[in-house]
């Protein structure tokens, strides 16, 4: 993966394209294959500095920017500040592929409708997860106000570079750039740069995760092995309008059961142009329902099952679905748009069933916070789970969790601290602790288990060092085990509804093969999320 460098400025006295020239040139001696990427560019066709830069670099024009100041202005002004943070995420992947290295320039702000994009580029910064460094050729104040700025978005400062006005000594006077690097360069020559850039650059690993990059990080992995889905609830408009996205993004193959007929009425009614690369299955004239009959029947024969049980029983389209599934014409579903978790799960449990070693099926929610990612299970099955089961949860969330990309610390929560606290709810955390940590030094060696704990002392450094000092877990935990559903689902609700995170899921964990639930209430975005989560699990 490509590393990068986000070059701000706080103004155009600062000569960011002196600055440019400086550092490509410093980048492609010390840091591999060089590239370059402007967020958004005035006039950008025209625009002879860019021409220059593309050219040197073997690169067209439109290789090296995400949109112009037109297109961003249209797409803050018509509410579409996602979409326009899609767009130059997708376009900054291109350049990232073929590169080594990536400075990337942020917005011309000398442009008439600069002010529109004001705000922009610390959002834009935080959502690439590039380190930035400020270019200030003002005062020590202004410096630090530009850091203040992009530290306020999420994104990581890693050096400040004053170019006149101010001096490095004027700067670490200021508390908020005392700890970053301060660079200070004749504002004519900007070949002075210390070779601490470099290394600063190569060694930089993200620790703000913005939802948007998740969804970015995503739904790439999910393109990189590209898995067939099965969506079986075609009639429903979302499903429809997810599925022509997922089809433009090219991120995962789909095969769409229902009328055919329908699918294309709806899909011309929704203006649709990409459902036409979907399978489309009728279930009750796919030339491979005998097939699937036939091993429904071989595979719950114990049961009694008897061929025109089967026969009827896969008229369900979940059923259908999941025995698609088990027989290898689809790599996972993702059902229950339009019904309920025990529809979507019923099937799984009987045909696909969980793994070896998962004695039950459970869930976890990725919570997309503004910074960073955590995962709460069990939110979604599991009523009220024992103490072995708990343990069982805690340590297939935390394989979950890695799995996307969170260093796991499980927290397992309850009302009590430690032990200052009794009763058969406590006592059963207790329990599970035991269980988890036990089967951790089997399962997951060096995995970081503690309970029972509440949730401030989980998340808040402080309160953890007064309860907990001890505890590896405690103050910085990334996976959060609720003792029962209920306090589950009412926390993730709690926090999503609460602090505007992005819930994705429920991601099912312990199943042989993927299948995931959608909620009845369920918008496109969380279709889209969860069809990318089922691919990556399937690639596993």
């Amino acid at each position: 993966m490509a590393k990068s460098l986000f070059l701000a400025s706080t103004g155009a006295a600062a000569q960011r394209p002196k600055a440019t020239e400086a550092f490509l040139k410093f980048c492609s001696g010390s840091c591999g294959k060089p590239g370059f990427f402007k967020t958004v560019a005035s006039n950008p066709e025209n625009c002879d500095r860019l021409k220059d830069i593309a050219s040197k670099l073997g690169l067209s024009v439109r290789d090296v920017y995400g949109v112009s100041v037109k297109e961003a202005v249209n797409y803050l002004n018509s509410g579409r500040e996602a979409s326009l943070i899609e767009e130059v995420l997708s376009r900054y992947s291109q350049i990232a592929a073929r590169s080594e290295n990536v400075l990337i320039e942020g917005a011309d702000l000398e442009d008439a409708q600069a002010y529109v994009l004001q705000g922009l580029d610390g959002v834009l910064a935080a959502n690439l997860a590039s380190p930035v460094v400020v270019l200030s050729s003002g005062t020590a104040c202004l410096a630090a106000s530009g850091a203040r700025y992009y530290l306020s978005q999420k994104a990581e400062v890693i050096s400040v570079v004053l170019s006149g006005g101010a001096t490095a000594t004027e700067a670490k006077e200021i508390e908020l750039l005392k700890n970053l690097e301060i660079i200070q360069v004749d504002p004519a020559e900007y070949d002075t740069l210390p070779p601490t850039i470099g290394p600063k650059v190569q060694g930089f690993t993200p620790t703000v995760v913005t939802p948007k990059r998740f969804e970015y990080d995503l739904i790439e992995r999910a393109r990189s092995s590209k898995k067939r889905i099965v969506l079986p609830e075609a009639d429903d408009d979302r499903i429809l309008t997810a599925a022509g996205d997922i089809l433009r993004r090219g991120f995962a193959d789909l095969i769409l059961l229902g009328q055919v007929d329908e699918i294309h009425k709806k899909g011309k009614e929704l203006g649709l142009t990409h459902l036409d690369k979907a399978q489309l299955v009728e279930i009750k004239s796919a030339p491979f329902k005998k097939d699937l009959v036939d091993q429904l029947v071989e595979l719950r024969k114990s049961k009694g099952l008897t061929p025109q049980d089967a026969d009827a029983q896969l008229n369900d389209r979940n059923w259908f679905g999941t025995m698609m599934v088990k027989a290898g014409l689809a790599d996972g579903m993702v059902s229950g748009a339009a019904g309920t978790t025990a529809a979507t799960i019923r099937p799984a449990l009987s045909i696909i069933k969980t793994k070896p070693g998962c004695s039950i099926a459970s869930s976890v929610f990725l919570m997309c916070m503004s910074d960073r990612i955590l995962v709460f299970g069990d939110c979604a099955i599991n009523t009220n789970p024992t103490p072995q089961q708990i343990a069982e949860i805690a340590i297939i969330s935390a394989q979950t969790a890695k799995a996307f990309g969170v260093e796991p610390r499980v927290a397992l929560l309850s009302y009590s601290t430690g032990t200052s606290g009794t009763g058969p709810d406590v006592d059963a955390v207790h329990a599970a602790r035991k269980i988890a940590t036990e089967s951790a030094e089997q399962l997951s060696p060096g995995l970081a288990v503690d309970g029972p704990m509440p949730v401030a002392a989980a998340f808040d450094p402080r309160t953890a060092k007064g309860k907990m000092p001890n505890s590896k877990v405690a103050g910085k935990a990334t996976v959060l085990i609720f003792p029962t559903l209920n306090a589950g689902n009412i926390g993730y609700k709690a926090v999503q509804r609460t602090s505007g995170a992005v819930a994705v899921g429920p991601i099912i964990q312990g199943l042989n093969a993927p299948v995931n639930d959608l909620s009845r209430g369920c918008t496109v975005p969380d279709i889209i999320n969860t069809v990318a989560i089922t691919a990556v699990q399937a690639q596993a």
